[in-house]
């Protein structure tokens, strides 16, 4: 992910990346706030960071009329305007794009230790 340009496939990237994690609960555990490593690190809020990415473009797959509430209806409508290359700082997953970018390297490195 360090490498790939900031575009919506950065986007899909972190999806992966956090699936990849979601899907080995080995991994998934070792991100937990209970150690002590993690708690220092801010791990677990970082990580909270990148499933809104991942829980957004689950929606955007999912054809439902379900209530998303608020905060997740947002996610799904800024990486559609990602989607749609109609990108500008008032976007905030665009805004922190470079900010994502080095959460998912500390995820990376928190993650190799296990």
């Amino acid at each position: 992910m360090s490498k790939t340009p900031a575009s919506f496939d950065f986007f899909k990237a972190i999806h992966d990346f956090v699936e990849y994690i979601e899907l080995n609960p080995s991994l998934s555990s070792g991100l937990s706030s209970r150690k002590k490593s993690n708690q220092a690190l801010k791990i677990p809020d970082k990580y909270k960071n990148l499933k809104k990415i991942y829980q957004g473009l689950e929606d955007a797959n999912a054809k439902s009329n379900v209530d998303l509430g608020h905060e997740r209806y947002m996610a799904l409508l800024e990486l559609n305007k990602i989607k749609d290359k109609n990108v500008s700082e008032s976007n905030s997953f665009w805004k922190k794009r470079e900010l994502l970018r080095k959460i998912t390297g500390e995820i990376y490195e928190a993650l190799s230790v296990i």
